[in-house]
């Protein structure tokens, strides 16, 4: 009935946790997160995330979001890149540079930006990071 591995045993296997930054709350910094990331508040900061990043229609972002997915119904001031599927949905606002596999805009979304859609080789996801982009 219990497995008889104590729960330090079994770190490796468990799933990275999700974040939350609730309505009425203002964050100044980067988040670094392995799990899922929502706001629904402010944050002041980038955000780099290795799964979903959400940001609830009353969520605003000023800075950068980098991720595997996302899902934006609220105010990104900053660039964005996913590396799957970025939906912007809802009465989203963009305003910055975007980058994605796969892109969904659902006609009531403002965005002004520039959009380089298609796959991210290593090499230009690297070289992203110090400012250029080199490809091959």
């Amino acid at each position: 009935m219990f497995n008889s591995k104590s729960r330090t045993d079994n770190s490796e296997d468990t799933p990275a946790g999700n974040s939350l930054i609730g309505a009425g709350t203002v964050i100044k910094g980067d988040i670094i997160s392995n799990g899922d990331v929502r706001i629904d508040g402010k944050l002041i900061g980038n955000i780099k995330g290795s799964a979903k990043v959400l940001i609830g229609a009353d969520g605003v972002v000023e800075g950068d979001i980098d991720g595997q997915q996302a899902d934006i119904l609220g105010t990104i001031v900053g660039k964005i890149t996913v590396s799957e599927l970025l939906n912007l949905r809802g009465k989203a606002v963009v305003k910055g540079d975007i980058r994605a596999a796969k892109l969904q805009i659902e006609p009531t979304v403002t965005f002004n930006g520039k959009c380089q859609m298609g796959q991210m080789n290593v090499v230009e996801m690297a070289s992203e990071d110090h400012g250029h982009v080199v490809s091959r």
